[in-house]
């Protein structure tokens, strides 16, 4: 089980550094519904991981993820797809990056956000967790990384809760310190907010190319 918790951690990672999310948080937590909001958003992150994770490891797992004590071959083609695609996503988000004095322009639907309800700010936690595609490549190439380890169902739970636990710490932090520290938050989460917003897509780049190029070379490595 180690083994394949030290496999997504890197996986998890990734998830937990999406700047979008975070920025998405900390707005709601400048809301008058912050209290509600903040917590309510992560569940549905949490939500939306679970699910997704899980899904992929029913399928990875149905579809015999180990052979002759290794992974199977189909799991090395699956991970070199998953990294080419992170790669191309990283190329994307690099050629959209701001260019000198270029402001970052953010998603229109976080100008909305001081009016969200909590069913909404649920959908969206499950949104930006599950469904993005960033986040969707790395939960799948976790939940084959579990797959091919040949653990018990109970040890595939365990390896997945860790990756779901650490993929919401970037936006579970600023909710902590919202909640620490109260009043004394808002600069620093305003400061954090800024930073994020104005280097989204070099983030997003380089996080996307060294993840991508793990999951490729190790598929390479299981087909070879």
């Amino acid at each position: 089980m180690g083994q394949a918790i030290g496999q997504v951690l890197t996986l998890a990672v990734g998830v937990a550094l999406s700047p979008v999310p975070i920025i998405a948080v900390v707005l709601m937590l400048g809301t008058p519904a912050a209290r509600t909001n903040g917590p309510v958003f992560l569940a549905g992150w949490v939500l939306g991981l679970t699910v997704v994770g899980t899904i992929a490891l029913v399928v990875a797992g149905s579809a015999g993820a180990t052979e002759s004590g290794g992974p199977a071959n189909w799991v090395g083609v699956v991970e070199i797809v998953l990294g080419v695609g992170l790669v191309a996503l990283a190329a994307r988000q690099w050629r959209g990056r701001p260019r000198g004095d270029e402001v970052a322009g953010l998603p229109k639907w976080m100008r909305s956000i001081d009016r969200f309800t909590a069913g909404r700010s649920l959908a969206m936690g499950v949104a930006l967790s599950g469904i993005n595609p960033k986040n969707l490549l790395l939960t799948v190439g976790a939940a084959a990384a579990i797959a091919q380890a040949g653990l018990a169902a109970g040890q595939e739970a365990i390896a997945m809760a860790v990756f779901v636990l650490v993929g919401t710490l970037g936006p579970g932090i600023p909710v902590v310190i919202y909640f620490v520290m109260g009043a004394r938050a808002k600069r620093f989460l305003d400061e954090l907010k800024a930073w994020l917003g104005a280097h989204n897509a070099a983030i997003m780049a380089v996080l996307c190319l060294i993840i991508g190029v793990k999951l490729a070379g190790d598929g390479i490595g299981i087909v070879s």
